[in-house]
């Protein structure tokens, strides 16, 4: 998928100046040019275009709310300059793996005082002896240099690094699984509720069979008592009929 294909399709019906996140990895550039980004994303935030084919950053926008860049696994070899000119904020920048070769080509990126983490790891010039010394050196802002400060000690883990893999399913994954979450939570209080009714139902079944049997039992009480009067009854008959004939 071409670059500006892939843009369209990641901005859906937004409006490009609500996007804070966009990543456009392995899609195709134009020509080795940024393509489809334009300054319409005043308020981008983070820009990946890893392994897109890019050879050079001569038509990428102005983006003054820009402090994450990923260009990692690219074709670029200079010009970083257009960096320092459109994207004046940037923090962290990634181009390792791609075709710079001298630590002259990043002195393009002095201006860019604020800064603290570079990535050129997997570039020809990394692999020169004087590499780490002399980036501190032409970049004394920069803290952290692939992934390590200047006394070799790892970079602390950021959660604001999490943002990069957003892009515009980001927040809708997250309320999915919201959702999701919230379905269990009912599922389970829907589980304890019948659990609960079905106890109670049974509970009151056994208080029917006790009222039931109270009741039977009274009802047979009632019977012997009526089969006791009856028989008091016809013995004072009797006792009676002897009176009379005694007479």
């Amino acid at each position: 998928m071409d670059m500006k294909k892939r843009v369209h399709l990641e901005l859906k019906d937004r409006n490009p100046a609500e996007v804070c996140v966009l990543a456009l990895d392995t899609c195709r550039s134009g020509n080795g040019e940024v393509d489809g980004v334009t300054e319409e994303f005043s308020g981008l935030e983070v820009l990946r275009m890893v392994n897109v084919g890019l050879t050079s950053l001569s038509k990428l926008p102005s983006l003054p709310k820009l402090h994450k860049l990923e260009l990692s696994d690219n074709a670029i070899c200079g010009g970083l300059e257009a960096l320092a000119q459109k994207c004046p904020n940037l923090t962290h920048l990634d181009i390792s793996g791609n075709g710079i070769s001298d630590i002259a080509a990043l002195e393009a990126l002095k201006p860019l005082k604020k800064l603290k983490t570079l990535d050129a790891s997997g570039c020809e010039v990394s692999a020169r002896d004087d590499y780490r010394d002399g980036v501190f050196r032409l970049l004394p802002h920069v803290m952290y240099l692939d992934g390590y400060d200047r006394h070799d000690n790892k970079a602390p883990h950021s959660d604001n690094d999490q943002d990069d893999g957003a892009g515009p399913h980001g927040d809708a994954a997250d309320e999915d699984d919201e959702d999701e979450d919230d379905a269990e939570d009912v599922s389970e209080e829907e589980e304890v509720g019948l659990s609960y009714l079905m106890k109670e139902g049974i509970q009151d079944d056994e208080d029917d069979g006790d009222y039931v049997e109270e009741e039977e039992e009274d009802d047979e009480d009632g019977d012997e008592e009526a089969v006791r009067g009856d028989k008091r009854k016809r013995d004072d008959d009797d006792d009676d009929d002897e009176d009379e004939d005694d007479q």
